[in-house]
């Protein structure tokens, strides 16, 4: 046997290495990337730009093998393969998400359409260019400059004006990555509809439910006896529709904002003042206690912040049975600071907790209605957080009780102010 002759299974064998390896990688990549990106961008890498590609750019060009039949078999199976790659590059080329392929040094190895419109890339002048540098000045190359661990969500595109993306940041082979962005202009659009919408019904409703509450309180239930249950929750409800109505009006102010108005806020008195709350909505059904073992400061806005730790406290005496305890503490940290309340109640399902901070979401809704709660807190509480560069963490278990904790950066933590400065 001719052992220089070329083997004819090893283009169909390196085809069908990229297409199986891409099929995973779309499969592992869930949401982030269709199945279909995947499997084109690793069968023209790996058959292109790979050692495999390689031996079948030499197999095209070697000498003919003795066996005549054999040889026509071998190219007319060759031109199939090279058809094939042409279409999966030219499908690749006309995906609507911008797909870049980059090495070891984020140098642009690859690139289609969709990167020359989202994210202003140009051919040829763009190949082997270092990514971060091409989008220099944008939002993705700080994300690029920091690591880009997390997915990129809601950036401005680099190459269309008024237009939004998501990107991401994958894997591939063994040094080169995946960079992913799709365009989300239309649902942008949406959710600030979406967003104007609830901000104008729940404006509009304010004064309506002012009217109807100070009404009901005119009227006296000594008055008519007979009516005095049904006075009372009128009250209740109209006032729970009121506090509804404020909440949804501060979740919109909190999403439009971008930032705050920072100022210092002394931590002793607003620790204070937000146990004396939690004590007037007990009355006296729990234990309230408060270790503040540091009287470190925040920086922030005042007004904020109190809506959202008080809104942790005022949660858990919901939710906790008479005779339970809620412990508040404030405790500085290696990275910063953390505020936590704790409590005795019900605890909470691990399957719930990472839906709790979303709008109107509840565990129970009878119990919720029962409690008073608008189902709003903890969005609140999870917004304003964001503002601050804080992060909520949330440790449950059902019958023990829970934890709610907010964990403040150092930047955001203060030295307690002295006597001059105060």
């Amino acid at each position: 046997m001719n052992r220089s002759a070329p083997y004819p299974w090893k283009l169909p064998a390196a085809l069908a290495v990229a297409l199986l390896a891409g099929a995973v990688l779309g499969w592992l990549a869930g949401g982030h990337v269709t199945a279909a990106i995947a499997v084109v961008a690793l069968a023209e890498i790996v058959l292109l730009l790979t050692p495999f590609g390689h031996t079948a750019r030499l197999m095209m060009r070697a000498p003919a093998p003795i066996n005549p039949i054999q040889h026509d078999r071998f190219m007319t199976r060759s031109r199939r393969l090279a058809s094939n790659l042409r279409d999966l590059r030219n499908a690749a080329s006309q995906l609507p998400d911008a797909v870049v392929l980059i090495d070891q040094k984020q140098n642009i190895r690859w690139f289609n359409h969709s990167a020359e419109n989202l994210l202003g890339l140009q051919r040829p002048r763009d190949r082997g260019a270092p990514l971060q540098q091409r989008l220099a000045g944008s939002a993705l190359s700080d994300w690029l400059r920091e690591g880009a661990v997390e997915p990129l969500n809601d950036a401005a595109a680099p190459g269309q004006a008024n237009s939004h993306i998501n990107v991401s940041l994958l894997p591939f082979g063994e040094h080169e990555q995946l960079l992913l962005a799709r365009d989300i202009s239309h649902l942008s659009r949406l959710e600030q509809v979406r967003r104007d919408f609830v901000a104008n019904v729940s404006h509009e409703l304010r004064t309506p439910l002012t009217v109807i509450h100070g009404y009901l309180e005119l009227i006296d239930p000594e008055d008519v006896p007979e009516l005095a249950a049904v006075i009372s929750e009128m009250r209740a409800q109209s006032k729970r529709m009121g506090q509804i109505v404020e909440d949804l009006l501060t979740l919109s102010r909190l999403e439009t904002q971008h930032a705050v108005a920072d100022e210092r806020v002394p931590m002793s008195g607003l620790l204070a003042t937000i146990r004396k709350e939690a004590e007037a909505l007990s009355q006296g059904r729990h234990t309230i206690r408060l270790d503040a073992s540091t009287d470190a400061d925040l920086l922030g806005s005042a007004k904020d912040l109190h809506s959202a730790l008080s809104n942790l406290v005022s949660n858990a005496v919901r939710y906790t049975p008479a005779g339970g305890s809620i412990t508040i503490r404030w405790k500085r940290t290696p990275d910063g600071a953390v505020y936590s309340v704790s409590d005795t109640g019900f605890g909470i399902p691990a399957s719930h907790l990472a839906r709790l901070t979303e709008r109107f979401y509840r565990i129970s809704s009878s119990r919720s209605r029962d409690s008073g709660g608008t189902g709003l807190g903890l969005s609140i509480v999870k917004h304003v957080l964001n503002l601050h560069q804080a992060q909520l963490q949330i440790e449950s278990t059902p019958g023990a009780g829970s934890t709610f904790s907010c964990h403040f950066t150092a930047a955001r933590v203060l030295a307690p102010a002295t006597s001059d400065e105060s």
